[in-house]
């Protein structure tokens, strides 16, 4: 039982997302420190830091984590814009959260941080698997004939 549920959530997959999802930090945070140093003001790097790790995190998940190769313009804007929107919304989620156990509940920032870091880890990588960057069941399957990618299905 535990041998199934291991394989189910620890995969290149999960593996991948998480590895990205660092790197994706790394790009934020680099990012806002170069404009920092710039003499860029902190709310304008934050937006272009964040805007950097979206872009980032978008290619990155796109090819390597949930292989969707397609590269017809329609697709692409669907795949981008749902991603920028799930990530804003995100954004927004981590916000209110933050607020509400700082201030409301009276919680330590940092471990509301952490917290907040894990759920929006969780929803982000949900929204990216399944109404994001989903396989339908034909590209499951040309993805299973193809080695786990969807190339040369044009999808």
């Amino acid at each position: 039982m535990f041998g199934k549920l291991w394989r189910k959530f620890v995969n290149r997959e999960s593996i991948t997302y998480i590895i990205f999802g660092v790197l994706t930090t790394a790009v934020d945070w680099v990012t806002y420190a170069a404009l920092w140093r710039m003499g860029t003001d902190y709310r304008v790097s934050t937006a272009l830091s964040w805007a950097a790790a979206v872009l980032f995190a978008f290619v990155t998940n796109k090819f390597f984590v949930f292989r969707s190769y397609g590269m017809r313009p329609g697709l692409l804007w669907k795949e981008f814009s749902g991603f920028v929107a799930a990530r804003a919304a995100t954004g927004v989620f981590t916000m209110v959260a933050m607020i509400v156990m700082v201030d409301g509940l009276r919680w330590n920032e940092f471990f509301g941080k952490l917290v907040v870091s894990a759920v929006s880890l969780v929803l982000n990588y949900i929204l990216s698997k399944w109404l994001i960057f989903k396989k339908t069941e034909g590209k499951a399957r040309n993805a299973a004939k193809n080695g786990g990618g969807t190339a040369g299905t044009g999808e």
